[in-house]
């Protein structure tokens, strides 16, 4: 059973989305792991509290599960994956069941910061788009999508994911195999990596 592994990274509202669809419509024979799945509980943040867990952090993430995750997904054996409650902060009671594919796709902000997840990795991305266009990109996401205030977004991007950005995922820039300007608008280089992928990719 021959599974591949795509590692995507970049900052928060990079366009990391964009770039999953975009393979996964290339090739149907894909599914996601989504490395938000894997934050751990912290039911005590509010929109008043909003930076006291850093969400930026690798320490926020169960790495081990995810680890065994991917292992389990690589190795052709089905998983359940976690999901997560981001307007409650924790994650849920009930799981995702995901059968393995030919083509994995590891999206998150620290899918590069773990050296035992990269090592697992056939094709590492970093997806780099300007700040402020990061910024505002995440900013509607969070109020529409999670219930959070203006207010409590911007104190949370200035105090925590700001400096995570610089300190853990832009250095992982270093491990990528292809960086990605803009995102999901970047058509040639999105062309590029559509056609390696469909050379790798093989139906189980």
């Amino acid at each position: 059973m021959d599974v591949k592994l795509i590692g995507i990274t970049g900052g928060s509202g990079s366009g990391k989305s964009t770039v999953v669809r975009k393979i996964h419509e290339a090739n149907r024979d894909s599914v996601c792991i989504e490395q938000d799945n894997y934050y751990k509980s912290a039911t005590f943040v509010s929109n008043d509290n909003i930076t006291a867990y850093n969400f930026d952090h690798p320490d926020a993430f169960d790495m081990d599960l995810m680890m065994a995750n991917l292992e389990d997904l690589k190795a052709g054996r089905a998983i359940e994956m976690p999901q997560y409650d981001f307007v409650h902060h924790r994650r849920r009671d009930e799981t995702l069941h995901v059968e393995p594919k030919s083509i994995i796709i590891v999206d998150g902000l620290m899918v590069l910061y773990d050296r035992r997840i990269r090592d697992l990795l056939d094709l590492k991305l970093y997806v780099d788009t300007p700040a402020d266009i990061r910024f505002v990109r995440r900013l509607v996401r969070d109020i529409n999508e999670r219930g959070r205030t203006v207010e409590s977004v911007v104190e949370q991007y200035v105090n925590v994911v700001r400096p995570g950005h610089m300190n853990f995922v832009e250095p992982c820039k270093e491990f990528a195999d292809l960086v990605i300007p803009e995102g999901g608008y970047n058509e040639n280089a999105l062309d590029v990596l559509i056609r390696y992928v469909q050379t790798i990719a093989k139906p189980l």
